[in-house]
């Protein structure tokens, strides 16, 4: 159901230069001409986002929506230099209650700018994970209940406000310069305010809960006549109360299965208004998902001593295992409920990926209770707490909170040498404390720091800051089974990485046998170019240096094999691309997955000195 007038009332939409430029481009591509009626534009905008976001294929639909993600992030995430100057001056007064006003005053113009460098990293970081996780779930199969006109709402809503505020239990407007988040998602308060909305439009009375008092009544219908996201979203997330905290160490209860096709409603009956974010609380969620397979949920008891907190969801899509949720923060099972958890999952064969999730949270949760009893973190702890080996996987959709606020915590280079069971003059600074000893490596990176290190095989270890910012030196092994542009293009696939090659791999020539390559990454600014260079330069500079080209090979060979996140292209002679122009291979990667991308770079191409490319160097003779 689609109600393009509700945005022409809304916000005049058809008359929108963004609607006028969809208009005109789809009548271009599709050679007919659009109705000028404002319904006829409107829709035709709102099939533009429906078209990206139903693309058949998931590679392209993935392109299309990381495309989008570019555009809205530099319209709607702050820039450093938007960034006010109070700001600053509130972490300058941090630092003073912190004692570090002493070390602040020491620093040099150039480290104060790269401490606001770090710090405004974090906060645009912040803030673009914000409004990206509403993209992420409008993009996924989730949002399905939405209608379109109503994303459409719902995110330009989203856009002009600020994260939650509980004291004042309101939504405040976005201000020009504000650090602050974009609203987080609750999924239950965002299909209860969805599901009232749909009602509405559909001349349905609006029906609420027996316990929702006379006044709430009446600020709710107030806000839904006036279509006031803000007001709506804000009065369902004071509604959606979290379990009482004296009722949270309490874990018997029941589980119950609601079948394939059964009635919705006693599903969303049962836990809507009890706070725990789900967005099966919205009738229309819970239809789509027990059509798709059954429910199970665990509610633990209340202070009577009956069933009816929900605390864990295990959601099915056939015979398997589609999700999993608790009513911690963004959905993580909650210390209590993972031993309820881990005997419920022994029921399902593909339990195994669960498991794992399930004894990350308990060692967390282990971890975060020795931090708080005062007792000292072993080297196995901290293996775990840095995911030197592993990632820590959870239930929610983002990162268990608890990392950070554990990390925030610690002194990482003190903690490296427990992990590394190294001494400290083990661990070297600067290229001067470089020697035969030295078993890592931690600070800044050069060529200079390279050509030394390169002569100690002792090293072990390589970060320009631990455990975040590790320093790309390694030594890649090549498939020899992936011996031709067609096997790498099939291994790339069955990875699910996204492959946007121009037709560059086509003309990749592979080894038949096993190749080792030492690679090394250095940006432009490293190779003693400040600001930018030209591809040709670079390349110069780099055979200076006694850097080589990678054969062309290392771009798939190392995709395949690296799951690193960064930006960086591999430096290698040019292969022409389908459109003519001279391309190599690009990595980037995002929410969505890996990438590997025939990028132009033509010999003249002006690169910006941050741009970070990989290099093939010999190791000296031992």
């Amino acid at each position: 159901m689609e109600n393009p007038n509700f945005l022409k009332r809304k916000y005049d939409l058809h008359n929108a230069p963004e609607v006028t430029a969809v208009v005109k481009r789809t009548e271009i591509r599709a050679g007919v001409k659009i109705s000028q009626t404002p319904e006829a534009r409107i829709q035709s905008y709102l099939d533009r986002f429906k078209e990206i976001f139903d693309r058949k294929y998931p590679q392209k639909r993935r392109h299309g929506v990381e495309a989008m993600k570019r555009v809205l992030f530099k319209k709607f995430v702050i820039q450093p230099e938007e960034i006010p100057e109070s700001y600053w001056r509130s972490q300058e007064a941090i630092l003073r209650e912190r004692g570090q006003q002493a070390d602040y005053d020491q620093f040099s113009e150039e480290q104060k700018q790269n401490w606001k460098k770090e710090i405004a990293e974090g906060l645009l970081d912040d803030q673009q994970a914000s409004l990206e996780q509403w993209l992420d779930y409008f993009a996924s199969s989730d949002s399905d209940y939405l209608p379109d006109y109503l994303k459409y709402w719902v995110f330009r809503s989203v856009t002009q406000l600020a994260e939650y505020d509980k004291e004042k239990k309101e939504f405040p407007k976005r201000s020009k310069g504000t650090i602050k988040q974009f609203p987080d998602i609750n999924h239950e308060a965002l299909s209860y305010v969805i599901d009232k909305v749909i009602d509405k439009h559909q001349e349905k009375g609006i029906e609420f809960e027996y316990d929702i008092q006379p006044d709430e009544r009446e600020a709710f219908l107030k806000a839904l006549k006036e279509e006031n996201f803000a007001k709506l979203y804000a009065w369902a997330n004071d509604l959606m109360n979290p379990v009482p905290e004296h009722l949270l160490p309490i874990t018997q209860g029941e589980w119950r299965k609601y079948e394939q096709n059964s009635d919705h409603k006693l599903l969303t009956q049962s836990i809507r208004g009890k706070g725990t974010g789900w967005c099966t609380a919205g009738e229309n969620t819970a239809k789509k998902q027990l059509t798709a397979g059954a429910f199970y949920c665990y509610y633990s008891n209340d202070d009577e001593g009956d069933p009816t907190i929900p605390r864990l969801a295990i959601r099915m899509e056939g015979d398997k295992i589609a999700e999993v949720r608790g009513v911690a923060y963004k959905q993580n099972v909650d210390p209590f409920m993972i031993d309820v958890l881990e005997q419920k999952l022994e029921e399902f064969p593909d339990k195994e990926e669960y498991l794992k999730k399930d004894h990350d949270m308990k060692q967390l949760t282990e971890i975060d209770s020795k931090v708080k009893k005062g007792i000292v973190l072993n080297k196995e702890d901290l293996i775990f707490l840095y995911e030197i080996d592993n990632s820590i996987e959870g239930f929610g959709y983002k990162k268990d909170p608890r990392i950070k606020e554990l990390l925030d915590q610690r002194n990482t280079e003190q903690d490296m040498l427990i992990v590394f069971d190294y001494a400290p003059e083990q661990i070297a600074h600067n290229k001067e404390e470089i020697n035969e000893n030295t078993k890592a490596y931690l600070g800044e990176w050069s060529v200079d720091v390279f050509q030394t290190i390169r002569k100690y095989p002792n090293i072990e270890y390589l970060y320009k800051l631990f455990p975040d910012k590790k320093i790309f030196m390694m030594t890649l092994e090549t498939d020899p089974n992936i011996n031709s542009p067609e096997k790498a293009e099939e291994a790339i696939k069955q990875k699910n990485i996204y492959l946007y090659d121009y037709g560059i791999l086509n003309k990749t020539e592979f080894s038949q046998t096993k190749e080792t390559y030492d690679l090394v990454k250095f940006s432009v600014k490293q190779l003693g170019f400040p600001n930018g260079a030209t591809t040709d330069e670079i390349y110069r500079r780099a055979e200076e240096l006694g850097l080589e080209l990678c054969p062309a090979e290392v771009g798939p060979q190392l995709r395949l094999q690296y799951t690193g996140k960064e930006w960086m292209w591999i430096a290698m002679k040019q292969i022409a691309a389908r459109d003519g122009s001279p391309r190599v291979f690009r990595f980037y990667s995002s929410d969505a997955g890996l990438e590997l991308y025939g990028y132009s770079a033509h010999p003249s191409r002006r690169w910006h000195d941050d741009r970070e490319f990989v290099f093939r160097f010999r190791k000296f003779d031992s």
